[in-house]
């Protein structure tokens, strides 16, 4: 059974993580890195249990394979990745929810490319965030907080009010070493997620009520 989201808090702002966050990319992601897998004699399911929610220039650093200049193939999955939008759709519920939050107490922060976030937002029909912060705007990626950081700092919030919502370890990961509450959304998750955070399915049936002090807090309507 699902964990209450923090009901004993309420929050400054909301950062959300883009794909399997608030929108289902998985399929797309899947396909394109398969076939980049392929190419490079890469294994398969050793490559997708590490790409989720980490930019493809350290994905492919870490790999550690010669020959190869990992910003060129980066950019090369991310134009295929661009041209392809088939199966990418919303989280069950996450349309809803953002377009009731203030505009100026959420963010969307993603590790992938601005160019590539604004095809997939749209392919899924989320609204457009109040702040976008991208993989280009740090200098280091998921697990690193800098990510999460720089979205709170922006939006005017301390980062210890901020609650992120994320689906992968590597974001979790950048979320606690920020100071941020964290959220886990399992809409597309395969299993169980080892985590002492709480976890949702999706955003059905989430309220963020405005308290009086001006803060967020989180409340459900169903099970």
């Amino acid at each position: 059974m699902a964990l209450p989201l923090h009901p004993d808090r309420s929050f400054g702002a909301f950062l959300f993580d883009m794909d399997g966050t608030v929108l289902n990319s998985i399929a797309v992601a899947e396909r394109v890195w398969t076939a980049w897998a392929l190419r490079h004699n890469v294994d398969v399911e050793g490559l997708l249990a590490i790409v989720h929610g980490r930019k493809a220039t350290e994905t492919i650093t870490r790999l550690g394979l010669s020959g190869i200049d990992p910003a060129e193939e980066a950019r090369l999955l991310t134009l295929a990745e661009i041209a392809d939008v088939a199966g990418v759709e919303p989280i069950a519920g996450a349309i809803d929810f953002l377009n009731t939050l203030p505009r100026d107490r959420w963010a969307i922060v993603t590790s992938a490319p601005r160019d590539l976030a604004a095809v997939r937002l749209k392919a899924a029909g989320i609204p457009w965030p109040p702040l976008l912060i991208t993989g280009k705007d740090v200098q280091n990626g998921k697990p690193a907080p800098d990510c999460f950081l720089l979205a709170a700092k922006t939006l005017g919030q301390p980062i210890e009010e901020c609650l992120v919502f994320e689906d992968a370890p590597a974001g979790i990961e950048a979320a606690e070493a920020a100071g941020a509450a964290v959220a886990v959304i399992s809409a597309t998750h395969k299993a169980v997620l080892p985590t002492r955070h709480p976890s949702i399915v999706n955003y059905e049936g989430l309220v963020a009520d405005v308290t009086s002090s001006g803060s967020l807090r989180l409340t459900r309507t169903q099970d």
